[in-house]
This record gives C-alpha cells, sequence and structure tokens, in this order.
C-alpha cells in the first residue's frame, strides 16, 4: 500500500492579487516531489483550495493510496472536516472538486499545522506567487 505525505500551501499577493501554490509529497520521509506554480490573480483561499487539488491530483498519478495532507489553512481544514460550512460561491467548485478527488483514496487524513511546519510548501507557494506572468 503506498502511503504518501503531502503539505500544501497557497498565496496570494494582495489578497485577490498574483498566486501562487506550493506542494511537497514525501514518501517513506524522502522528498518525492516539489510542485510549484503560479495560479493567476486569486484570492488566498483560492491558491489554499488550487494547492490542495493539484496535491490530490499528483496523488493520483502516483498511485498513492493513503495520503496525509498538512495544511497552515485553517479555513481550508476546517471546511473539508465540515466544520464550516463553504459559503463562498467561488470556493464551492473548488472544495466539490477536492472532495470529488478524495474520493480516489482507500484513506485521506488531515492534520492542520502551524505555518513553522510548512516552511517548505509556503516558499514554493511564495515564489510561485511572485513570478508573474507577462503577456505581449
Amino acid at each position: 500500500m503506498k502511503e504518501i505525505d503531502i503539505y500544501i500551501d497557497g498565496a496570494s499577493k494582495g489578497n485577490p492579487g498574483p498566486g501562487g501554490i506550493g506542494v511537497v509529497i514525501y514518501s517513506a520521509g524522502e522528498n518525492i516531489k516539489n510542485i510549484s506554480s503560479y495560479i493567476g490573480n486569486v484570492t488566498n483561499n483560492v491558491a489554499e483550495y488550487t494547492a490542495l487539488i493539484y496535491a490530490l491530483q499528483e496523488a493520483i498519478m502516483l498511485k498513492a493510496e493513503v495520503l496525509t495532507i498538512n495544511t497552515d489553512s485553517q479555513l481550508l481544514y476546517r471546511q473539508i472536516k465540515k466544520v464550516y460550512r463553504v459559503k463562498s460561491p467561488n470556493i464551492i467548485e473548488l472544495y466539490n472538486r477536492a472532495i470529488e478527488l478524495m474520493a480516489a483514496f482507500k484513506k485521506v487524513s488531515m492534520r492542520n499545522i502551524r505555518r513553522e511546519e510548512n516552511c517548505d510548501a509556503d516558499k514554493l507557494a511564495s515564489r510561485a506567487a511572485l513570478t508573474v506572468k507577462k503577456v505581449f
């Protein structure tokens, strides 16, 4: 059974503003993949959910069966755990997509961690948010 640990973070410079996501994936304690991507002009919450969706899609491609997702976003964590309702129309579609993707795994655990425990994903997300794509 393939188990992976994933650290996710989303960043928005301006909220809304240039956004990026960071995903760090571990298997058996070894870093197997980092994802850093600019995602356009978004809110911080959209960036957090987008990071989760990228992570879940990558876990499917890696043929993972058991996931532990680590996030420092209290809102995302509490919405996924159904402590908070999702009210924002911008988020409901992303929430539904994340729940749909989670169904592909035997087990998905989610941990709400302190920001200090999420440094690598945070750096990847912040760096991506600052990589504004210029179209000429």
